[in-house]
């Protein structure tokens, strides 16, 4: 006879012991965040509509919508160019289904918003590129949204402001991408020669053939704090040249210190700061 036995009506066996109880609390995914700066782990709400740490000031990655939310003014953005369809030139493999599962995800036509809109009652030319979308690669429809954003721009005499963030140029364009930073740049140097206002934001992150074409073209430079903005990659760099970077290369500030960029603006602050330098452009601020 068994020293212990166990009663059969101590074991309860539950039909649904893999379903989450009714009255088991429910923590929803997007509830907490953690921010790539300081690591600290935040209670979402604490960061804010604006997407910043209140820890350390980091301004995390928000989508375009969020961005023309805080920027232009309600109801006054109008999209433009939404018909270009992305093709696939060398039939990169996987690459057109990549693109409808972004556009579907994202609920955009490509990796740059493009429209006109009021900041603060001025009217501006307003391209946002959105990281979410294949890390805001430029590939020929973005080229072509961007520069026909500043030809419309001319035609209508308005300045333009440019939010940046790329990963680069688009590697499942090849040459096709590449080309976009000679096109985009012809638009910025037409749009210059019309005695026309161009101002770029930089944000996290502004790389690649993006860096090396439009986004530093801008007559203000204006960043946000602690944007990686640079051309190639750290260890790309430290192979090449043989020398250990300093730890802040090709962040913000190390970027404003060494004279490439004008300004670094905190989100909270930048829509006033965008329409004091546009009003100040036309004149309208001078009495």
């Amino acid at each position: 006879m068994a020293l212990f036995k166990k009663k059969k009506d101590y074991i309860k066996i539950n039909p649904n012991r893999n379903a989450t109880p009714m009255n088991e609390p429910s923590v929803p995914d997007d509830m907490w965040a953690k921010c790539p700066s300081c690591k600290h782990i935040l209670y979402t709400k604490e960061i804010g509509e604006e997407k910043v740490c209140p820890n350390c000031g980091y301004n995390f990655r928000i989508s375009a919508s969020q961005r023309l939310a805080l920027i232009a003014d309600d109801g006054t953005f109008e999209e433009w160019d939404t018909d270009i369809e992305t093709k696939d030139p060398l039939d990169f493999p996987g690459y057109s289904e990549k693109v409808k599962k972004m556009q579907e995800k994202n609920n955009l036509h490509e990796a740059v918003l493009t429209g006109i809109a009021d900041i603060s009652g001025e009217r501006v030319a307003l391209g946002i590129m959105d990281s979410h979308f294949i890390m805001a690669s430029m590939g020929t429809v973005v080229g072509e949204k961007i520069t026909r954003l500043f030809e419309k721009a001319i035609e209508q005499q308005l300045p333009v402001v440019l939010f940046t963030a790329s990963g680069g140029a688009r590697m499942q364009e090849g040459i096709f991408s590449l080309m976009q930073m000679a096109k985009v740049s012809a638009a910025v140097k037409n749009h210059s020669n019309a005695g026309l206002l161009y101002l770029t934001v930089l944000t996290d992150p502004t790389t690649g053939g993006v860096t090396a074409s439009f986004a530093m073209q801008g007559d203000i430079i204006i960043s946000e704090p602690q944007a990686l903005i640079g051309f190639a990659g750290r260890r790309v760099i430290e192979n090449a040249i043989k020398q250990e970077l300093p730890e802040d290369f090709q962040r913000a500030e190390f970027l404003l210190e060494h004279g490439f960029i004008d300004q670094i603006v905190t989100r909270k602050e930048l829509k006033a700061r965008i329409y004091e330098l546009i009003h100040m452009h036309t004149m309208k601020g001078w009495r």
